[in-house]
C-alpha cells in the first residue's frame, strides 16, 4: 500500500476515534455508492452527519481541508443521497469536513462542522 493511502487510513482512524469521543453514533465508514465514497456516516442529535476526512503530512504544502473542491462536494452529496434512499434515513443530514495534519508526534484534528450545504451547489 502507497504511504499516502497508510496516511490516509491512519486519519480515517483518528476521525472515528473524536468522532465517538464527542458522542456521535458512527453507522458505515468507507460506504461506496459507484465510484463515489463516503467516508464516514454517523449520527448526532437526530442528524445524519456525512464525514469527509481529509489527512497531510504536516510538509503538505495544501491544507487537507481544501482538498474538499466543489466537484469532491457534488460526488460527496451524490452519494450521501443514494445512501439516504437505500437505508430509508428520516433525519436531516449535514455535511462535515474533518481536517487532520500528522507531524511525527503532534496529531492537529479540525472539525469543520456544516461544512458545505447541498443547495449552494
Amino acid at each position: 500500500m502507497a504511504g499516502h493511502n497508510d496516511l490516509g487510513k491512519k486519519g480515517e482512524e483518528l476521525a472515528r476515534k473524536y468522532l465517538i469521543e464527542n458522542e456521535y453514533l458512527i453507522k458505515d465508514i468507507n460506504w461506496r455508492f459507484k465510484k463515489n465514497e463516503l467516508d464516514i456516516i454517523a449520527e448526532k442529535n437526530n442528524l445524519l452527519v456525512v464525514v469527509e476526512v481529509k489527512t497531510r503530512a504536516k510538509d503538505y504544502f495544501e491544507n487537507p481541508k481544501d482538498a474538499v473542491t466543489r466537484s469532491k462536494q457534488k460526488f460527496i452529496i451524490k452519494a450521501a443521497e443514494a445512501y439516504i434512499m437505500e437505508k430509508d434515513i428520516k433525519f436531516e443530514t449535514r455535511f462535515d469536513i474533518i481536517s487532520i495534519t500528522i507531524e511525527k508526534n503532534n496529531t492537529d484534528i479540525e472539525h469543520i462542522i456544516d461544512a458545505f450545504q447541498p443547495s449552494l451547489l
